[in-house]
């Protein structure tokens, strides 16, 4: 049975764009998996472990193999807690809209939660990082209010999909699509732009 785990980043509802390009994917996506589970995490609605000086201690404790004291094992363990639902999935799908060029910071939070060595990814000396999460699909679902590809930077710079897409390759996830809502607020054709948006989710949604 496929499982797919759809990660939302936007705090707006049903304001949301790109919740909203993510509901026209899972429409046509459980049509093409009949019995497939899937499940919503809401990273606004979720008590992602603290990265402060417990748990930043306990990752380099583990790295090296050093003891953890008591406050740094409980730190640890909700990280491994959160890997450990995320990785549970085969499938997933992302709702990543812009914020000031980059992610949500609520986004990158989980992503420094999860990425660790043993987990995420494996690290050697002489080869660099591997990504560890390999066998696995995603869709990421990537809007902006104002930036545009063809913009001039005036209107924007992608440290967002650039880096997202990296972090998928990062992890071992190499089976990546993407749907992109870059329809600048100003231009007199968003609703055209939203529509082919919406059509080019649930395409993909059906395919994936």
């Amino acid at each position: 049975m496929t499982r797919l785990l759809h990660i939302s980043a936007s705090p707006r509802g049903e304001q949301s764009e790109s919740i909203a390009l993510a509901a026209g994917f899972l429409a046509t996506y459980v049509e093409a998996h009949p019995g497939a589970v899937i499940d919503e995490w809401n990273l606004w609605e979720t008590d992602l472990p603290d990265m402060g000086p417990a748990a930043a201690q306990a990752k380099m404790n583990a790295l090296t193999g050093t003891a953890l004291t008591d406050a740094q094992n409980e730190s640890w363990n909700r990280v491994l807690d959160t890997f450990r639902r995320f990785d549970s999935y085969e499938h997933y799908l992302f709702s990543v809209p812009m914020w000031n060029h980059g992610l949500p910071y609520i986004l990158k939070h989980f992503i420094d939660v999860i990425s660790q060595n043993g987990m995420l990814f494996a690290i050697d000396q002489q080869a660099g990082y591997r990504g560890l999460l390999t066998g696995k699909k995603a869709a990421s679902i990537y809007t902006a209010a104002v930036y545009h590809p063809n913009s001039p930077d005036e209107f924007g710079v992608d440290f967002h999909a650039s880096y997202f897409d990296y972090w998928l390759r990062f992890a071992g996830i190499t089976d990546t699509a993407r749907i992109t809502f870059y329809a600048n607020m100003f231009e007199d054709d968003i609703d055209a732009c939203r529509q082919q948006a919406l059509q080019a989710a649930a395409i993909l949604g059906k395919g994936f």
